[in-house]
């Protein structure tokens, strides 16, 4: 696949290339027979639209997971996304262009190259189209279904694709979910989104996140509602750690690299005041 300074590409399906950012943020290029749709668009660093026109020809819509700035970043270059309006201020708030080159620096590709300020996107006003569980984008011959997972921030959306079994869920279910950072939900109110989500599982097999291309087995999202079940609880480990620099707990213990010391898929960092709806009001 074509390579560049900030991106690496590669194909997973037909019709589907996942893209790479400078920190292993990914999007995916989903092209139908009429258009193309962006899952998310890394963290803005380099020019994603250009090196997008260089893998298809079909005109692209953008989509974003959530508003977090490494899935949107790359937006400002396209001045139009789909996103759900509870994220909207999200994505204006991880605007700017310090924080998101900061977030590139932290994992640049080998090779010794880093980013300058001038390669990063700068912010302007986006048109944003709402995107609600149970919308479809019909792309002509593929069709990719919405589905609402409010938790690791209140819009958070997954995409399905029936036909290849595939689910692309940005970050809202994996083995460090962030539910105790700006804009996310309860951890009652995350069970609540895992077992609307469980309903579809017998439609697909795996799921693509935002950081990773081993492909996730849909039995993730069981793990994650027992995991929910034993914070409410109070029996699960509450391990002390901290990520993005602020302190949390984790609900199983796990190594470095995030793996659970038990073999479980699903892992999530939380914070003891943010366990119930309204505080536990």
């Amino acid at each position: 696949m074509r390579k560049s300074k900030f991106f690496r590409a590669e194909k997973l399906f037909d019709n589907v290339t996942a893209i790479a950012g400078l920190a292993g943020e990914l999007c995916f290029l989903v092209e139908g027979s009429e258009k193309a749709l962006l899952i998310d668009t890394l963290v803005g660093v380099g020019s994603l639209k250009a090196y997008v026109r260089e893998l298809t020809d079909l005109p692209v819509q953008v989509v974003n997971t959530h508003g977090h700035l490494d899935h949107c970043g790359g937006n400002f270059e396209y001045g139009a996304c789909y996103l759900h309006p509870a994220d909207i201020g999200l994505l204006y708030n991880h605007s700017d262009p310090a924080g998101r080159l900061a977030f590139a620096k932290q994992g640049a590709l080998p090779g010794g190259f880093q980013p300058l300020p001038e390669d990063v996107v700068p912010p302007c006003p986006l048109k944003t189209y709402p995107v609600y569980d149970g919308d479809v984008f019909d792309l002509g011959g593929v069709s990719l279904e919405v589905i609402g997972v409010p938790g690791h921030s209140r819009g958070t959306i997954v995409l399905l694709d029936r036909a290849r079994r595939v689910v692309y869920s940005g970050d809202a279910c994996n083995c460090n979910t962030l539910l105790f950072i700006e804009g996310a939900t309860s951890i009652e109110e995350y069970k609540e989104s895992l077992l609307h989500f469980k309903t579809f599982q017998p439609d697909f097999d795996v799921m693509y996140g935002g950081h990773g291309l081993v492909p996730v087995p849909k039995e993730i999202i069981d793990d994650a509602v027992s995991l929910c079940e034993e914070i409410m609880a109070g029996t699960d480990d509450g391990e002390p750690g901290e990520t993005v620099g602020r302190p949390c707990l984790y609900a199983k213990k796990k190594r470095p690299d995030f793996t659970r010391l038990d073999g479980g898929l699903a892992n999530i960092a939380y914070r003891k005041d943010g366990i119930w709806k309204n505080g536990g009001k």
